[in-house]
């Protein structure tokens, strides 16, 4: 079995603006990550991810804003998020038939913090994707255990990408893919700026790596195995099945300004091919951690965060790929890994410039 090996690890290196320390959505400060992977037996291949932003234990609530790039899918708490443009929770990531049980879990999580004896109210956020290509989704095995402990162990550093948390049973572009995630550092009039994205990625399409198509066939990998009952000639996988990004700044910005930020994020997904198909549900959601008081980015300078948002996001899908490692679950299904020496060579072929 290959080494899981970032996009940088591989040479491949996405855009011109400088990375933070990590190269991760934890380059913006006070930003943590969690998770909790679950794999048991032969069926369940699915879990939890938890990006919590510190600044939530002193604040109220950070400035927040939503992109749908495709509705069918869900957010929990997202209409209050675009009401209000501010998000007052942890955001969640998990499977689709998990996604309430998770939300239920965070109510508990918060309640239970001092301060908030007396809080009648709640607005958790929690998204998803449909890992049931990998995992019994029906099983619905995330316990409120499970997002407790994804909260407790979020933490600095380089989170771990791949098959793990809430992308242990997800699969991109034809390939198994997972938790990815990147940073970027742009400079505006009030200085450096960092922009993070960490993705739960789970969408159809043709993968494409510094624009060169990445199909299966050309990588030697299978196509996968019909689905038990479908009928001759149906579609081997789910179609879609959708991806969620998480945009981290610690610019300050207001609540329109981060959902033009998502939106951005978005757009970034059609870099690396996806073919945004009505059954995917394709979501972005940004927040700002900067002091409330200081004052708004001028409008004329969000110019260098969009590009740091595209780059990121671009990079952070393609570490969900190369960092996820071939997975056999539900039913026998199989998501095959990137292959890296094959990809290697295919971008060498078309003349693709890398650094290593």
């Amino acid at each position: 079995m290959q080494e899981p090996r970032r996009a940088r690890q591989l040479g491949i290196e996405i855009g011109v603006l400088p990375t933070g320390a990590h190269n991760a959505i934890t380059d913006v400060s006070g930003v943590r990550v969690g998770h909790t992977t679950i794999v048991a037996g032969d069926s369940i291949r699915t879990g939890v991810t938890a990006v919590v932003p510190e600044q939530l234990f002193t604040r109220a609530a950070l400035p927040a804003g939503l992109s749908v790039g495709n509705g069918y899918g869900k957010i929990v708490g997202s209409t209050q998020v675009a009401e209000l443009g501010e998000i007052e929770t942890p955001v969640l990531l998990t499977a689709t038939l998990s996604t309430f049980r998770v939300a239920d879990a965070l109510v508990t999580y918060l309640l239970g913090l001092p301060g908030r004896e007396d809080a009648q109210s709640v607005n958790p956020v929690v998204a998803e994707t449909n890992d049931g290509f990998l995992s019994d989704i029906r099983a619905r095995p995330v316990t409120e255990e499970h997002v407790l402990a994804a909260l407790h162990g979020a933490t600095g550093g380089l989170p771990g990408e791949g098959c793990v948390g809430a992308g242990t049973g997800t699969g991109a572009l034809g390939f198994k893919a997972g938790i990815g995630t990147s940073s970027r550092v742009a400079t505006t009039s009030r200085g450096a700026a960092t922009v993070g994205v960490l993705v739960q990625s789970n969408f159809s399409g043709v993968l494409r790596v510094c624009g060169v198509p990445v199909s299966r066939e050309r990588m030697g990998v299978p196509v996968a195995p019909a689905m038990p009952g479908a009928a001759p000639g149906a579609a081997t996988e789910h179609p879609g099945n959708s991806c969620v990004i998480v945009v981290a700044t610690n610019a300050r910005l207001d609540a329109r300004q981060l959902g033009r930020l998502a939106r951005r994020a978005i757009f970034a997904m059609g870099r690396v091919g996806s073919d945004f198909t009505s059954g995917s549900g394709d979501y972005a959601l940004a927040f700002a951690t900067a002091e409330p008081g200081l004052p708004v980015l001028p409008e004329a300078d969000v110019d260098p965060l969009f590009t740091a948002v595209l780059e990121a996001t671009e990079e952070a899908l393609l570490n969900s790929l190369f960092m996820a490692t071939t997975t056999v679950g539900f039913n026998g299904h199989v998501r095959y890994a990137v292959p890296h020496d094959r990809l290697l060579a295919l971008l060498g072929e078309r003349g693709v410039a890398r650094t290593g």
